[in-house]
């Protein structure tokens, strides 16, 4: 192995570690599973179709839970990185492996390899509980509502378009973290970022900024993964909102990596 690789594999292990023996960082793998298939399963709960049909995309509402998770992955990604700089263990780590960037790409690289497993089974349990509850509420074959199965295409692309969803936000969460070095503030500012930015075009009367605002949210274009009917009728189609949340992602990662380099610890 050469010197880079060796360097690398040790700062992965380092922060593996770290992840592995921070209680909470459990905690919050297990909540992001439970929370986000129960807010799917209220989400189905709570609308019905009628036996005339409905208009309502059967695999968006299963998959309405991740609307909750991603406030988990983001309190995950920013315990990576705000509770180092909260106990002054960051100076520690920065000292041991001096490569800030390559410090930053580890904890990404082991935040998205512990964040992606656990919104595989958080996607699979709201498409379940979907499958379980949308019957009795009336989305049935008859209505035009298959039951939700991964076999069908465009519901396969929804659940993996999750999956990304809740890793691209934990990396967009990450880059904040580090910019901000404070936790209460780095959550405040991504939560606000995510639900308030959904919300903004609603606040304005002009078509043209809402539309731009709901293509600039990366909470409203990343979700469009999740829609898998009348496409044509979005502002963005599936993987081109996706595209936006992991260009947020990027941009977060690299302005904390930037201020990581040129900051004192």
């Amino acid at each position: 192995m050469s010197r880079e690789g060796g360097w690398a594999g040790r700062e992965v292990r380092a922060e593996w570690t770290k992840l592995r023996t921070e209680p909470g960082a459990g905690r919050l793998l297990a909540a992001l599973v439970v929370l986000t298939a129960a807010a799917s399963a209220a989400v189905c709960v709570s609308v019905t179709c009628p036996a005339a049909g409905c208009g309502h995309d059967a695999v968006k509402l299963a998959l309405g839970g991740v609307q909750v998770g991603q406030a988990v992955a983001a309190v995950l990604a920013v315990l990576v990185a705000g509770g180092e700089y909260g106990t002054g263990m960051i100076r520690t780590t920065l000292t041991a492996m001096p490569r800030r960037g390559a410090v930053l790409a580890a904890k990404a690289a082991v935040l998205a390899g512990v964040t992606v497993p656990a919104a595989v089974l958080a996607v699979l349990g709201s498409l379940l509980a979907g499958r379980l509850v949308l019957p009795g509420r009336g989305f049935t074959a008859a209505h035009g509502h298959p039951p939700l199965s991964l076999a069908d295409g465009p519901t396969l692309r929804a659940a993996a378009g999750s999956v990304l969803y809740l890793a691209l936000v934990a990396l967009l969460s990450l880059g904040i973290a580090f910019a901000v070095r404070d936790s209460a503030a780095a959550i405040g500012a991504v939560l606000g970022l995510l639900y308030v930015s959904a919300v903004l075009p609603l606040m304005v009367g002009d078509p043209d900024w809402q539309l731009a605002l709901w293509r600039l949210s990366p909470s409203n274009a990343g979700l469009s993964v999740q829609a898998t009917v009348n496409l044509d009728g979005l502002p963005l189609s599936p993987w081109a909102g996706l595209g936006v949340l992991a260009a947020w992602a990027a941009v977060a990662l690299a302005g904390g990596g930037l201020l990581l380099r040129v900051r004192d610890a």
